[in-house]
């Protein structure tokens, strides 16, 4: 038989329980020092993400007539500057719109012209008109007088009949031309009328024919410069579909450009991570392409009206059926400096790793921040005073002395 083992002394089994106590005392300090440690670095107010993805404007390049596509000067990954040639489509159709628009202008300009001469003229012929029924309506005057002069003393036989018939003759004549003259006087200004309610509050650049004929110049002008496509902004060519002989149509979408300098992280956070996160905060970010070697350093720019969810293209019916609650993601858009993208570029849909500290609020930083503005429309500008020269040199050479 197997002897039984032998009772440790008393001193033992003390020793191997304040061994263990010991032990289970080192691993609970361990533990609280790793969780005040971990509690420390990762304060209450750092709000982190790994759903965070670059986002950029993705410029639409579009034609704004019809064509056909005759050459094609970039692609994919070109780097552009705003203005650079991206397309032409064939100018034929627009060239003979535009000669035969200036050749409208030009009839049009010299019309008008011919209205102020008419007009000009009729002043003078009205003011030659008025001269000459003042000299009729004197001569009438001065015949009558002799007329009646010659009836006196006709009596007394010192003049014969027939000199008073000549000189009733004479009345009769005057008054004749003094009536033709009235008609034609009242002819002129008759006629000053016409041509004066053609021209009345309006100059020769303003008179609507001149006008009319503009616009005609002005739009032929603009399908011309429109057949020359250029890059809206400065950035990298992407997207590129447009091939030579294509024909195009207003609206087609030919490339996109991306500006590069101007991009920006949306962090999809938890709605239970957005307590007390807000406008102005700084926030930290790293992208898996460089890894915690490249950090960028950006503020939070606001947090986005909606959910995900809410701006889907088919949204949750949550009023139908079974539910069951599921946490929100909301975008928060963390604005990166220029200078730090130059140093270590991106590109959009890169995935990031977001920190918000949300330690501090400034409730007036919101309404503080200026909305963002898209580049200007200089180069479209360019194109409508292009076409204001035109029209002003044409003008200018039919419009003559005046």
């Amino acid at each position: 038989m197997t002897e039984p083992s032998p009772i440790p002394p008393a001193d033992n089994r003390a020793a191997v329980r304040r061994r263990r106590l010991i032990w289970t005392a080192a691993a609970a300090a361990l533990a609280a020092a790793v969780w005040g440690g971990w509690t420390f670095l990762n304060s209450s107010a750092i709000r982190t993400t790994d759903d965070a993805y670059v986002g950029g404007h993705i410029v639409s390049v579009t034609p704004q007539i019809s064509g056909t596509v005759i050459r094609v000067l970039v692609d994919n990954t070109d780097r552009v500057e705003a203005g650079t040639l991206l397309v032409e489509i064939d100018p034929t159709d627009a060239k003979t719109e535009l000669a035969a628009a200036k050749a409208q202008l030009g009839q049009a300009v010299r019309s008008v012209r011919g209205l102020y001469a008419d007009d000009a003229r009729f002043d003078a012929d009205i003011r030659t008109r008025q001269a000459d029924l003042a000299k009729a309506r004197a001569d009438l005057t001065k015949v009558r007088a002799d007329f009646r002069e010659r009836q006196a003393i006709a009596k007394t036989g010192a003049v014969t009949g027939e000199e008073v018939r000549h000189a009733e003759d004479a009345v009769h004549i005057g008054e004749a031309a003094t009536a033709a003259t009235e008609a034609a006087l009242a002819s002129a200004i008759q006629g000053k009328a016409r041509a004066h309610a053609q021209i009345e509050g309006a100059t020769l650049h303003t008179h609507p024919s001149v006008k009319a004929a503009a616009e005609r110049v002005r739009a032929a002008v603009l399908s011309l410069e429109r057949t020359r496509i250029v890059a809206p902004v400065s950035g990298m060519v992407a997207q590129r579909s447009v091939q030579l002989g294509r024909r195009v149509a207003p609206g087609d979408r030919l490339m996109a450009v991306v500006p590069l300098d101007r991009l920006w992280i949306d962090a999809n956070y938890k709605e239970i991570q957005l307590r007390g996160v807000c406008s102005g905060q700084p926030a930290t970010v790293t992208a898996d392409v460089y890894g915690s070697q490249v950090a960028y350093h950006g503020r939070v720019e606001d947090i986005e009206a909606g959910s995900g969810s809410a701006f889907a293209l088919l949204p949750a019916q949550n009023a139908t059926g079974n539910w069951i609650k599921v946490v929100q993601r909301v975008p928060v858009r963390i604005g990166l400096d220029p200078k730090e993208l130059f140093r270590a570029p991106l590109r959009i849909g890169m995935s990031t790793t977001v920190e918000i500290d949300a330690g501090a609020c400034d409730p007036g930083a919101a309404s503080e921040r200026k909305p963002q503005k898209d580049d200007d429309a200089a180069l479209y500008e360019a194109q409508s005073a292009a076409a204001d020269a035109r029209v002003d040199e044409i003008i200018a050479a039919n419009i003559g002395d005046r």
